[in-house]
């Protein structure tokens, strides 16, 4: 019982990390790859930090890294409803009933998603992207602000082709009150 107790004190006095990561196009949301892919090893040097949910590999932006539990929970369980934004480049000049039905909600195989916020944004000012997006002359593009409250797999991919839109690029803008304005890609800021 006393080691128990000594161990959640060396626990609970461990000092508390958060970082703000600007995650790159093309690597992977943990430390080790069998397959010698980019992961957060070759951006981020801190001890005992672990990523505080997901961020596909062909998606950027926002990833949350923290060494304390509670906070790695809130964020990545979906119950707890932490909203998250994305800014999403989709193949064609998106319509307002395509972002109407993203606000009411999507259909997809696994169930309605919840009601988001959506809006129509003028492309944001943001690094260039390797390899870049595919550009197609006689097909516009278009950027939209995404912010949904649940994490299911690939869900703001799968929203925007479910309204007649993919995604081309994926950029995760905000977690919570964190955001990545001035945080260059590829970075991340202790806070």
């Amino acid at each position: 019982m006393k080691q128990k107790r000594h161990h959640k004190q060396q626990l609970s006095g461990q000092k508390k990390t958060v970082l703000l990561f600007n995650k790159p196009f093309d690597v992977l949301t943990q430390f080790t790859d069998d397959q010698n892919r980019k992961t957060l090893k070759d951006y981020i040097d801190i001890p005992n930090v672990y990523a505080a949910g997901r961020l596909d590999r062909d998606s950027e932006g926002l990833l949350i890294l923290t060494n304390d539990g509670k906070l790695q929970h809130q964020i990545a369980n979906p119950s707890q409803k932490t909203a998250k934004t994305y800014w999403v480049q989709v193949d064609g000049d998106i319509s307002q009933t395509a972002i109407d039905k993203l606000i009411q909600g999507v259909e997809l195989k696994d169930g309605l998603t919840l009601p988001a916020k959506a809006q129509k944004i003028p492309p944001p000012n943001v690094w260039e992207r390797t390899p870049p997006v595919r550009f197609r002359a006689n097909i516009p593009t278009s950027w939209i602000s995404l912010t949904i409250k649940e994490g299911r797999n690939r869900q703001v991919r799968r929203m925007t082709a479910a309204v007649g839109f993919p995604t081309l690029r994926l950029i995760r803008y905000q977690i919570g009150a964190w955001t990545i304005d001035g945080l260059d890609n590829g970075k991340y800021r202790i806070l």
